[in-house]
């Protein structure tokens, strides 16, 4: 097969996709790599082309790399993920509401531009966790225990900003992967407890947490994907989704990645209007 894999500045040492780009041409796939945002694309011609039988997106939230895959899929080349998924999970606000709607357990969001509007949440919600509607990698996430402690107006991030209730746990985050249908949980410290002991480990996935897994894969149409899971008073809560995550602590993650991205690339762009429900996954503990 012949793969393109568009990668920003950020990740072009990273493990993930570097490793999988590696892993993927010593099995004898031609791997193409572009640098969004790195290097002048003649976008029109580049798509075009059409010579690719997928893309593979790695980027940043807001970066410049989406836009080329959704350039990609309008020409109804296969995308992975689904570039219309990307969308969906990288607008955290978007991500909310439709997570809402079909009934998967999440926060109640609110949206605004300045941080200052947040003060109109009843103080009973607090505290809050504020950060930006897409941000990626824990950036720019603040706990606001009341409405005075609110952020600073010229020190808040950009663009449109979310808050959510906080939701009471014991510090330790669940990130759960979906890999070619199967799941692997890792458990390691929030961000909003830097004080928590250093700990990162792959445990085992109860069936609750797998159902509700599989469910946002479903709702959003991704493939690859990573859930973020709090476990609070009344049960999980998904805090946040992403698009083609690290899947550290998913054993022999690279060559489960690759064979994942090859299976995509070989059901074509039309894999997501095959049917409405995914098969049940597989659920694998994590080493």
């Amino acid at each position: 097969m012949r793969l393109c894999f568009l990668v920003e500045e950020q990740y072009r040492r990273d493990g993930m996709p570097v490793d999988v780009i590696r892993q993927l041409t010593s099995w004898g796939h031609q791997v193409d790599v572009l640098r969004p945002g790195g290097s002048l694309l003649k976008l029109s011609e580049t798509v075009r082309a059409g010579a690719h039988d997928a893309w593979v997106l790695k980027t940043v939230s807001g970066g410049p790399g989406l836009t080329l895959l959704e350039a990609a899929a309008a020409a109804g080349l296969t995308t992975v993920n689904d570039a219309r998924a990307i969308r969906g999970v990288r607008d955290k606000a978007l991500a909310a509401v439709t997570a809402e709607r079909h009934g998967l357990p999440v926060p109640v969001t609110y949206a605004a531009a300045r941080p200052e509007e947040f003060a109109g949440i009843p103080a009973a919600a607090y505290p809050l966790v504020v950060k930006p509607a897409d941000g990626s990698s824990g950036r720019a996430v603040r706990l606001v225990p009341s409405p005075d402690r609110l952020p600073d107006p010229g020190t808040a991030p950009a663009g449109m900003l979310i808050a959510q209730p906080y939701v009471p746990n014991s510090g330790v985050d669940l990130k759960v992967y979906c890999v070619d249908g199967e799941l692997f949980a890792t458990e390691r410290c929030s961000p909003l407890h830097p004080d928590q002991p250093a700990r990162e480990r792959g445990v085992p996935l109860s069936a609750e947490v797998a159902d509700i897994v599989t469910r946002v894969g479903a709702v959003f149409g991704l493939d690859l994907y990573g859930v973020d899971v709090v476990l609070g008073p009344d049960g999980p809560v998904v805090v946040d989704v992403n698009d083609f995550p690290s899947f550290r602590q998913v054993p022999d993650a690279v060559a489960r990645v690759a064979w994942a991205i090859l299976r995509l690339a070989d059901a074509g762009p039309a894999r997501h209007t095959a049917a409405v429900h995914p098969a049940p996954a597989q659920v694998g503990g994590g080493a």
